[in-house]
């Protein structure tokens, strides 16, 4: 049985959802309308041009929310220790503690990376450069600042990867904490 969705954005998070579980190749229509509830023509009246379109969608609406919740607070707060400490807060709630993959790396790593390039490439770097920038207010060196922000975050994506393959969302929790220890200006 079908559902009725009102708004373009509840049909977005359903779809993430089965791209999460899933990956984008994994993801047929059937797969989509079967675990979402939504008919195709829910689908096509919210992304005409397809599952393509779903995936856009999808990854520019995880993309606006790291910006919101993520990216400003790194560069507009006015305590820059503070500002990464919400990163690692709003980071930590996500990916619901390692049990969330990120659907950008997932992307990243996939076959059909190509049509979705610009977004995982502005994701990533948004985010590297918004830490780098706030650890260079904190006073790290530039070099030291964007070597850190770049361990930050590969530190996150690899523990998310190596928590869902050991099936121990631990691995995120502890590595977000050595993480953490590694930022001098944030330690409690």
């Amino acid at each position: 049985m079908t559902r009725e969705v009102a708004e373009r954005h509840d049909a977005i998070a359903a779809v993430a959802e089965v791209f999460r579980e899933h990956g984008y190749a994994g993801s047929s229509l059937t797969a989509i309308t079967q675990q979402t509830g939504l008919g195709k023509g829910s689908l096509y009246h919210f992304f005409p041009n397809g599952k393509q379109e779903m995936a856009e969608a999808v990854l520019e609406d995880v993309s606006a929310w790291f910006e919101e919740n993520v990216f400003l607070a790194l560069r507009d707060s006015e305590a820059p220790a503070r500002g990464i400490e919400q990163m690692f807060e709003a980071v930590d709630r996500y990916f619901r503690s390692g049990e969330r993959i990120c659907l950008l790396g997932a992307f990243a790593l996939g076959d059909s990376r190509e049509p979705f390039e610009r977004v995982i490439h502005r994701y990533f770097s948004s985010w590297t450069e918004a830490l780098a920038e706030a650890l260079l207010r904190t006073g790290f060196t530039a070099p030291k600042a964007a070597e850190m922000a770049e361990e930050v975050v590969v530190g996150i994506q690899g523990a998310l990867v190596l928590a869902r393959s050991r099936q121990d969302p631990q691995v995120f929790t502890r590595t977000l904490q050595r993480l953490r220890r590694r930022i001098p200006t944030i330690q409690s």
